[in-house]
């Protein structure tokens, strides 16, 4: 399972047409603590970098935008009944959705790791 990122400090796990969705490290650390979620709703298709959900914390709000082209196939409940799940562990139990990839080489133009850490070095 290949990680990719955004520019916009979402990460997301490949894993061949599908892919797991949530904010990095670096987004939750610059939000603080996050209150509340608001995440797409299944079945829904969103185009690249679409709004697809909202992030609250107690500093400030941030839109969740899609990575990639897809469908969304599923949402993490745990985060509608605790959002600090994104700051706790943003990799991990903090995922926001999950989406059907319609493009799937469109991944390649996004950051790996090195990359993003590059990027957030200088923000």
């Amino acid at each position: 399972m290949s990680v990719k990122y955004t520019s916009d400090h979402e990460w997301l796990k490949l894993d061949a047409k599908q892919a797991v969705v949530g904010i990095t490290v670096h987004a939750q650390d610059a939000l603080g603590d996050v209150v509340f979620v608001e995440l797409p709703e299944v079945g829904r298709s969103y185009n690249q970098g679409e709004v697809a959900g909202v992030v609250e914390s107690v500093k400030a709000a941030a839109d969740v935008y899609m990575p990639l082209t897809g469908e969304v196939t599923e949402v993490n409940e745990a985060l509608r009944s605790d959002p600090s799940l994104a700051n706790s562990d943003p990799m991990g139990k903090g995922w926001f959705f999950r989406i059907r990839i319609e493009d799937l080489p469109a991944a390649d133009a996004l950051m790996d790791e090195a990359a993003y850490a590059e990027l957030v070095k200088n923000a």
